[in-house]
């Protein structure tokens, strides 16, 4: 279950104790990131035990109106549980941005409305916020996909975004929450028309699965990808093997035990090269 909230929390240490015992009382794994800014989490769990993690989230009045992005488990998605305070919810990657989503953030497309502009033609320029790795498995049809190495990496590219001015620009990320701060930060430095992709594109793979979103959604727990009706004949696998370039959705580590990438490389070249590493070369030296 997914789920993220900006909203201000009074006592974040005290919500972050709240946190763990439920977890550790519910039986359930995954990653929480408490701040004073809101809460951010991804869990997983029984059913019983995740309805009565809404129940108790639900009595509190600051999160009683969280929407949760529910998807089938394996009981195995995590190693165990972490709950953490942290300056920001994005783990203390983008504090520094000054961007409150509560007071500056994009305006919201619903699922329904982003197919709708796909399908019209409409012109408009989406814009992919994951991290470069996560996009290379799964993106949307004419995206724009920026090198992040990683999120707080926006600055860099903020001078080619600035020039997107003759149609309105759609944000998208996973499940929403990097979409709230990166509009905002964009609102901030000059931009105008911008939205962000409602609840991420998880609610619009599941509402359009193997539309004009292509290839598999990667996440960040031990199933690495996530597919909605896979098995159909619509479905495009739209990962590239980094050494012989054969579709694949198998990812593996950068060799380099510095670097620790994730790549994208086929069945049959992980077992016929022992080592391989960036295409482009390590982000770090080896």
């Amino acid at each position: 279950m997914l789920y993220y909230k900006y909203v201000e929390v009074p006592d974040p240490q005290a919500v972050m104790l709240w946190q763990k015992s439920l977890c550790q009382v519910l039986g359930l794994k995954g990653r929480v990131i408490v701040a004073k800014e809101g809460i951010n989490g991804t869990v997983e769990g029984t059913f019983k035990a995740v309805k009565q993690y809404v129940r108790e989230m639900n009595s509190y009045p600051a999160f009683a109106d969280i929407n949760y992005k529910r998807s089938e488990g394996t009981g195995n998605a995590f190693p165990g549980l972490s709950v953490k305070l942290r300056q920001d919810i994005i783990s203390d990657s983008v504090a520094d941005w000054h961007v409150n989503p509560t007071e500056l953030t994009g305006k919201y497309l619903s699922a329904d409305e982003l197919q709708e502009w796909y399908e019209s033609g409409k012109k408009f320029y989406l814009v992919d916020m994951r991290n470069d790795y996560e996009h290379m498995s799964g993106h949307f049809e004419n995206a724009i996909l920026p090198p992040l190495e990683n999120f707080r990496d926006l600055p860099k590219v903020l001078p080619e975004l600035q020039k997107l001015t003759d149609a309105p620009v759609v944000t998208v990320c996973t499940g929403g929450v990097r979409c709230e701060k990166a509009t905002g930060f964009l609102l901030k430095n000059g931009m105008q028309d911008v939205y962000q992709l409602k609840d991420g594109i998880v609610t619009y793979m599941e509402k359009y699965p193997n539309q004009h979103f292509k290839g598999k959604l990667y996440v960040f727990d031990r199933r690495v990808l996530m597919g909605i009706e896979a098995d159909d004949p619509q479905h495009e696998i739209v990962g590239e093997c980094v050494n012989c370039h054969k579709p694949s959705e198998n990812y593996v580590n950068c060799s380099n035990n510095e670097c620790n990438r994730h790549l994208i490389c086929c069945e049959e070249c992980v077992d016929s090269h022992p080592t391989f590493t960036c295409p482009q070369g390590c982000r770090v030296a080896v």
